[in-house]
């Protein structure tokens, strides 16, 4: 599916879910797709073009774990940048709570990152008990309770006070919600400290930037993050133990070693540099060391 224009590729979508499921439109701007395996099912909240922009295969992030862990999946895709705010969503999962659709599946599982997160823990209300995963999401864009947020004004006229609105709430139903952020990216961190439940757990990751789907997507963690807490094994410990692989991310290192320059931690980044080099080609890190022993000479 990769590369398909949008409309032969949600024909596609189209195709694949109706030989293991259904096909759902919903209105312009969104489709569900359903493909039944096992008793566990992952919901995922995807856009067209994040799809594009991170799958090899051009496929739901969700049918990687269909394959890999035999679960059912749900895929809810938008088109654009909608935060899924629109009737026919909202109706859908109306109608999947009204069928007992999710008390089919001894485990539910939602997923999302920006927007994406936003909706994966706003609909999770349909489906009381289950695990949420959510990466940098965002609580509102409600003006008037964020309105410091100013990344999305274009859409502030969007409707956040109706049904399955304001996140934090909406999520209060679930049996864990886990908060992937990084504490250094402000309104990140603004919008996590919303979600302050007792079933929430804050999960900080200093140094990964405003694109952390993408750094765990590249450090291979992400689908072993869905893998525990779909078998219920994810908390906090595991989730750090997971995250050791950011000692090897050059994104992450490169992240570490701005913040620690623009500290003025010196002795820090050269210690940083000397693990790097130590252990990859790094030639960034390389010419940073170069010039801080330099210094460290001519000063005698």
């Amino acid at each position: 599916m990769t590369a398909l224009p949008k409309a032969k590729w949600f024909g596609a979508l189209k195709d694949i879910a109706e030989e293991e499921g259904f096909y759902a439109p919903l209105g312009p701007k969104h489709a569900a797709a359903f493909i039944e395996e096992g008793d566990t099912l992952l919901v995922t909240f995807e856009s067209f073009q994040g799809i594009q922009a991170l799958s090899e295969t051009g496929q739901p992030l969700g049918f990687d774990m269909v394959r890999a862990m035999g679960w059912s999946h749900l895929g809810v895709v938008c088109d654009g940048e909608t935060w899924f705010r629109t009737e026919e969503v909202y109706e859908f999962f109306d109608e999947l709570t009204d069928d007992g659709f999710f008390d089919e599946f001894d485990r539910v599982i939602f997923y999302g990152a920006g927007p994406c997160a936003y909706a994966a823990t706003a609909y999770s209300v349909a489906s009381p008990g289950a695990t949420v995963v959510a990466i940098q999401p965002q609580a509102t864009l409600n003006p008037r309770l964020a309105g410091w947020d100013d990344r999305f004004t274009d859409l502030r006229a969007m409707d956040f006070t109706s049904r399955y609105g304001y996140a934090p709430d909406m999520s209060q139903g679930a049996d864990q919600v886990h908060v992937i952020y990084d504490p250094r990216e402000p309104l990140d961190a603004m919008h996590a400290a919303l979600f302050h439940g007792p079933q929430t757990t804050l999960l900080p990751v200093p140094g990964l930037g405003d694109t952390i789907q993408s750094d765990l997507l590249e450090m291979s963690v992400l689908y072993r993050i869905l893998a525990k807490a779909g078998t219920g094994k994810l908390d906090r410990h595991s989730f750090y133990r997971l995250m050791r692989a950011r000692r090897s991310h050059p994104g992450y290192l490169r992240n570490l070693l701005g913040a620690l320059d623009r500290d003025r931690r010196t002795a820090l980044a050269e210690r940083l540099c000397r693990f790097v080099v130590s252990r990859q080609s790094a030639p960034k890190f390389q010419r940073r060391l170069e010039e801080i022993e330099a210094r460290k000479k001519k000063a005698g």
